[in-house]
């Protein structure tokens, strides 16, 4: 049993609330003063947090200040992929994801495209990097939906440079038949397109049939840049929106990531086919992408969820409060997502095929994060606004189906900032 003095129940904060749990499930929920043996959650409790996009090992890449532009960026980016195996990867993983559920994240969608040895060699294991991520979230106790990505060229009829021959399975049969081998357990198997420049049209038709086939979630990247919907449309006469809907890529088991360039019909397509958008507002200010129309989309019908991406920030609450500050700032106006709208998107665990968890209530994964209430940021902030105003740091206790993952503000297993320090240092030297 978990009591709690204030928990965010589905109509919001409530007093003296107290959780009964078997076998990592919510089996009861009532208003009762505190029962003796009830493990006591400090706070307001919320459902566990979800992170709709990361790529683990862009947090080796955290604090680059260099000018210039996205793609700039990925030259940085692939230099640090040119250097992982399937042990550095472990260790790398295991601090980024032990640092997720320190800021709350208990579920995540890894949007996972590093899957083979330099120049593409193949490990003995296909899916070595798989494997890693797996076993480094196992050990941080977070639930890992894999997107295994299909990445199938360097652009628009361009040939793979020598880095991006390891993200590679030569075809989509290729990239599906590996998918397909992976199993590890707990952890929920779902399809990704890189992009349209990096999969050709044909392709994304076959990845997309390969996961409504399974029933899996299916995520891609959309629109990041302006320069990728030129290229489309110089290749295709069409958006990338335009040609997914094309390749039968959207619908409600769809997730479209990013999505900051879009032309009006783009919103349209998307809010119309019911396809989710994830956001990563961190990343796109740290990459300056721009600002995607997060309210238009919300209106059109797309569901929205939250990611941290590159991780510049892991912390799932500030970009939720992201998305309504760049909103006021290409606006001008004020108020587009309130409070519990906010923590919809930060719990949006649906965008990751986990219906079951971001809710407490019958039925649900017992995910608990217990905010501090008595922190400076937070002294004198209504409980009702508490998920505007409330990050990270505020973070006390994190249980994840019945366990404890987070006590004190600090994981219990995993020495967090010592992991994640000598990981990054051996792969910049």
């Amino acid at each position: 049993m978990f009591w709690c003095e204030w928990a965010w129940l589905p109509e919001g904060p409530c007093r003296d609330v107290l959780f009964e749990v078997e076998s990592g499930r919510i089996t009861a929920v009532r208003q009762a003063e505190a029962p003796g043996g009830a493990r006591r959650l400090p706070g307001l409790v919320l459902p566990g947090l979800a992170n709709a996009h990361s790529h683990a090992f862009h947090r080796a890449l955290r604090g680059d200040t260099a000018r210039g532009t996205f793609w700039t960026w990925r030259e940085q980016m692939y230099r640090v992929a040119a250097k992982l195996d399937p042990d550095s990867y472990y260790l790398l993983a295991r601090g980024v994801y032990a640092e997720m559920v320190q800021a709350g994240i208990t579920g995540v969608g890894e949007f996972h495209y590093l899957h083979h040895g330099p120049g593409g060699s193949r490990y003995r294991d296909p899916n070595a990097m798989s494997h890693a991520l797996a076993q480094a979230a196992h050990d941080a106790g977070i639930s890992l939906t894999l997107l295994d990505t299909c990445y199938l060229a360097g652009g628009f009829d361009r040939e793979l440079d020598e880095v991006q021959q390891r993200f590679s399975d030569g075809d989509a049969a290729g990239w599906g038949e590996r998918a397909e081998s992976f199993t590890a357990q707990d952890v929920l198997l779902g399809a990704a397109v890189h992009s349209v420049r990096a999969v050709p049209a044909e392709a994304i038709g076959e990845v997309a049939g390969w996961a409504r086939d399974r029933k899996v979630p299916l995520h891609l990247h959309v629109s990041e840049q302006r320069a990728e919907n030129e290229a489309c449309l110089a290749a295709h006469g069409r958006t990338p929106v335009q040609l997914l809907a094309e390749c039968g890529a959207l619908g409600e088991d769809v997730t479209a990531v990013h999505a900051t360039h879009l032309a009006a019909g783009d919103v349209a397509l998307l809010g119309g086919s019911g396809t989710g958008v994830c956001l990563c507002a961190t990343t796109e200010a740290d990459l300056a992408d721009g600002i995607g129309p997060a309210g238009a989309l919300a209106v059109a019908g797309s569901p929205l969820s939250l990611g941290s991406d590159g991780h510049s920030v892991i912390d799932v609450l500030a970009e939720a409060q992201a998305v309504e500050t760049y909103q006021r700032l290409a606006t001008e106006t004020r108020g587009h997502h309130g409070p519990g709208e906010l923590l919809a998107m930060a719990t949006a665990h649906s965008a990751i095929g986990r219906g079951d968890a971001g809710r407490l209530e019958v039925g649900a994964r017992a995910d608990f994060v217990a905010i501090d209430l008595d922190t400076p940021r937070l002294a004198g902030v209504a409980l009702p606004v508490v998920p505007a105003v409330a990050r990270a740091g505020d973070v006390r206790e994190v249980i994840t189906e019945g366990r404890t993952v987070v006590a004190d503000g600090a994981h219990t297993t995993i020495d967090t900032a010592r992991e994640l320090r000598e990981s990054i240092t051996a792969l910049r030297a």
